[in-house]
């Protein structure tokens, strides 16, 4: 580029200049036909904002609490997978980057540097991405290993029981990198014969038949870090979410990645918002 990128698109394109095709597709892609992906841009294009005037501005604060953690503003560093892709520094770089913004970052499952790794980088307020898989003592374990390294929550991904059909990564014939939090515990390379092999490994390790009766109950006798349920659409599931006991939820449509003509995030927030069972959510 000319100059140096000042916005998200201009560093998206930056991205697409750099990248092997095969990652920034991986980093960029939906699900299916892509309508979710995107309605959640328009969707936030079609709120309007209603701004009063001579108001005194002089001092702003945007800080928050999440779980009792302050930070800067209302915005955390959602889950995403395999940074080393991008950057060789990888996850660590980026939990720099939340510690020098002074918010909170969700580590994925699927990170390319390890739990400790991370940790050991700064001290930036981290929380943990789940999945569980069908062997409960790989889940158990990588939650014990981030209680142990101070990671201050469990965010339980429960929307992806089997990978979304993303048709660009099957199309790249996108290969699954070594996960290095799992070394040692579950084989990360898995061929396949169609699809993407990373089509392959969620259907061999992740565990497709959870229900609200079993993995909160089972997450909550395995650690005592507060549980984040990550992937809620619709109040129904956020009065469950609360009925089960979980510290928080996470409004997400995982990317517009998982199941494709669901709605925009933004679009169902005042819905769930609006269930009088969130009420006795501290956060």
């Amino acid at each position: 580029m000319a100059s140096e990128p000042v916005n998200v698109n201009e560093f998206q394109e930056l991205a697409k200049q750099v990248l092997p095709k095969m990652y920034y597709d991986f980093y960029t892609g939906g699900a299916e036909d892509q309508f979710t992906l995107k309605e959640n841009v328009e969707a936030f294009r079609r709120i309007t904002l209603r701004p009063r005037v001579l108001v005194d501005v002089s001092r702003i604060d945007m800080s928050t609490t999440v779980l009792g953690y302050k930070i800067s503003a209302p915005i955390m560093i959602a889950p995403t997978s395999r940074h080393q892709l991008a950057h060789p520094e990888g996850e660590v770089a980026t939990a720099r980057a939340a510690a020098a913004s002074n918010t909170i970052m969700i580590l994925s499952y699927s990170s390319t540097c390890t739990v400790e790794e991370v940790a050991s980088s700064c001290n930036a307020v981290r929380f943990f991405q789940l999945y569980v898989f069908k062997r409960r003592d790989i889940s158990d374990q990588i939650v014990q290993r981030a209680e142990k390294n101070g990671y201050k929550a469990i965010v339980l991904t429960v929307d992806a029981p089997r990978l979304g059909r993303r048709e660009a990564d099957i199309k790249n014939k996108m290969i699954s990198t070594q996960l290095k939090n799992f070394e040692g515990l579950i084989s990360t390379e898995l061929d396949s014969d169609e699809g993407s092999n990373l089509e392959a490994y969620v259907r061999a390790v992740y565990d497709d038949s959870l229900c609200w009766e079993d993995v909160i109950g089972w997450l909550k006798s395995i650690t005592n870090l507060p549980i984040l349920v990550k992937g809620i659409l619709t109040h129904e599931d956020a009065r469950k979410a609360v009925e089960v006991g979980v510290a928080g939820i996470v409004v997400s449509n995982h990317g517009a990645r998982q199941l494709d003509y669901t709605p925009a995030t933004i679009s169902v927030l005042e819905e769930i918002m609006r269930s009088k069972s969130l009420n006795s959510m501290e956060d």
